[in-house]
């Protein structure tokens, strides 16, 4: 984000005072705040010297509790727990990076409206409803309707089950009353779900226990990472270098629609930019790079000495354009003129070395995307986001004897899910690509793994579409790529006919865990459909 502040203009002080020097600096120092970002969730490589953009707005999580003010009186000491229910959920809530704001027990329609307003001054992207007992609708409907963010409705019952024999030994039916609206959550919320249902209010449930849940809390917790994801899309900057792969039409995008389904600013970045940022970089730090280079890839003996210089150089030239255009993700191609009478110009010289500073900004959290796949690069972003990788992918071969499916990609990879160390290779040629130069080598980590795809529609829409699968051992195709093998719970044939028959772009994304749960949650957050093929 960038912020320069009012135009200040006094005509007392004049331009050129004390204060107006001051006030120029507040100024700078508000501009390198705004442009601050907090550490993405991958683990980054300690070796850049400019900060990791992602969002610098923390998710504001709404929480507010409900019960009916006519019980109180009646019920001794009823409110106190209920309160104190809240409480417990709310504690159990937080974690790093996420605000939970807190409005406590709702319990009157006054209370609600005025809930409702500070939600909507809180900035909170997403409201749990605790339902402790039976309440009306009308607590609800005002705090909703105000707010306008996605709500997720917990019925949540302190304990697995009344303690039957207890309860009816206790003798007093007011007491009794009350012991069993502290366990009475599911009552209203037929109520509620029909008030939002006809209110056109999109709503969502968690049904379960507060505590020694697990099931319950999977679902909360995804919930909020979720909603986590779909915050760092919104603010994300999302940079464009070069132009489409011509003729590769299944990659073309509408950015528009992207800007509107998940936010975010896109910006133009020309590969002068980067070009011209290349020849500011330093021997020394041209050295250390190579030196990182070799600490964090396996580089095999037959890379020349120049091709990783050239490399470093492209690298460190990357990381300040990242930095200065203050970008979370990125998307290139680069062709040229193919004019190389007196050699490779300038601009190829760049672009036939990013493959390895490219490698590694997608493990510190600014993925990367050859091809200049925009849809692929918003896939990899998200499941960088939920902290699994994203690797750019696509079909390479099927191998019928396994029944596996082979998948990679030239360019970059993302190493920080790697099995085993990144191997460096030299290619003379990038095939269907200007160019040659280094290349980076891998396999996704063996175990269970899942493909996203955003998928634009013929009616104008995205999807996300997924799979779950296992990255297996095998051999791989040595070629200095990309390379995983993978198993499908449906198998091989099937897998590739169905995930066709979704109409994507011929790349997806790679990440490591089943993630159906949190892509499910997130594609509702967003409004977009998702579709699970295994």
């Amino acid at each position: 984000m960038r912020f320069t502040g009012p135009t200040i203009k006094s005509k007392i002080y004049g331009n050129y005072s004390l204060l107006g020097l001051l006030l120029h600096v507040y100024r700078l120092l508000i501009c390198f705040v705004f442009r601050m970002q907090p550490t993405p969730l991958t683990q980054p490589a300690a070796h850049s010297d400019t900060k990791t953009p992602a969002t610098s707005y923390a998710l504001k999580v709404g929480l507010f509790g409900i019960g009916l003010d006519a019980y109180w009186p009646q019920f001794d000491g009823l409110q106190a727990r209920l309160q104190g229910y809240l409480s417990q959920l709310a504690t159990t809530m937080q974690r790093p990076d996420v605000d939970i704001v807190n409005l406590g027990l709702i319990d009157t329609p006054e209370k609600a409206m005025l809930a409702g307003h500070q939600f909507r001054q809180a900035d909170v992207d997403i409201i749990f409803l605790y339902v402790t007992t039976y309440a009306l609708s009308s607590t609800v409907l005002p705090v909703v309707r105000r707010a306008k963010v996605p709500v997720i409705v917990l019925n949540l019952a302190p304990e697995p089950a009344i303690d039957y024999t207890w309860f009816n030994a206790l003798g007093d039916r007011t007491r009794m009353t009350g012991e069993w609206l502290a366990y009475c959550s599911a009552c209203p919320v037929p109520e509620i779900a029909s008030v939002f249902k006809r209110s056109n209010i999109p709503f969502y449930q968690v049904t379960g226990m507060l505590r020694n849940d697990p099931l319950a809390w999977t679902e909360i917790d995804e919930w909020i990472e979720a909603a986590r994801v779909a915050n760092i899309m919104a603010h994300n900057r999302l940079g464009l270098m070069g132009n489409y792969y011509g003729g590769m039409l299944d990659i073309y995008a509408n950015l528009t629609l992207h800007s509107a389904t998940f936010g975010g600013h896109i910006e133009m970045v020309e590969v002068d930019q980067l070009s011209a940022l290349r020849q500011l970089v330093s021997d020394e730090e041209i050295q250390q790079r190579v030196a990182l280079f070799t600490e964090t890839f396996e580089v095999q003996p037959d890379c020349p000495a120049a091709e990783l210089k050239r490399a470093a150089r492209t690298s460190v030239a990357l990381d300040r354009l990242v930095a200065e255009l203050n970008l979370g993700s990125m998307a290139y191609y680069y062709k040229g003129t193919g004019n190389r009478d007196a050699g490779p110009t300038p601009n190829e010289d760049t672009m036939s070395s990013v493959i390895l500073g490219s490698s590694l900004l997608t493990a510190r959290g600014i993925p990367v995307a050859g091809e200049y796949e925009v849809k692929n690069v918003q896939a990899m972003k998200i499941m960088d986001a939920f902290g699994v990788g994203g690797s750019f992918t696509e079909y390479y071969a099927m191998d019928f004897t396994t029944d596996v499916v082979l998948m990679g990609h030239d360019g970059p990879g993302h190493i920080a899910i790697a099995e085993g160390k990144t191997k460096v290779r030299p290619l003379q040629v990038y095939h269907g690509k200007v160019g040659n130069g280094l290349s980076v080598e891998m396999s996704v980590k063996q175990g269970l793994v899942t493909l996203l795809s955003v998928v634009e529609t013929i009616d104008g829409k995205l999807q996300l579409l997924l799979a779950e699968g296992e990255s297996v051992a095998g051999p791989i195709l040595e070629i200095g790529n990309t390379n995983s093998r993978y198993r499908f719970p449906i198998g091989a044939r099937q897998f590739v006919n169905d995930w066709n028959s979704h109409g994507p772009a011929h790349h997806c994304a790679v990440g490591v865990g089943h993630m159906s749960g949190k892509l499910k949650k997130l594609g509702k957050l967003l409004d977009v459909e998702v579709i699970q093929v295994c």
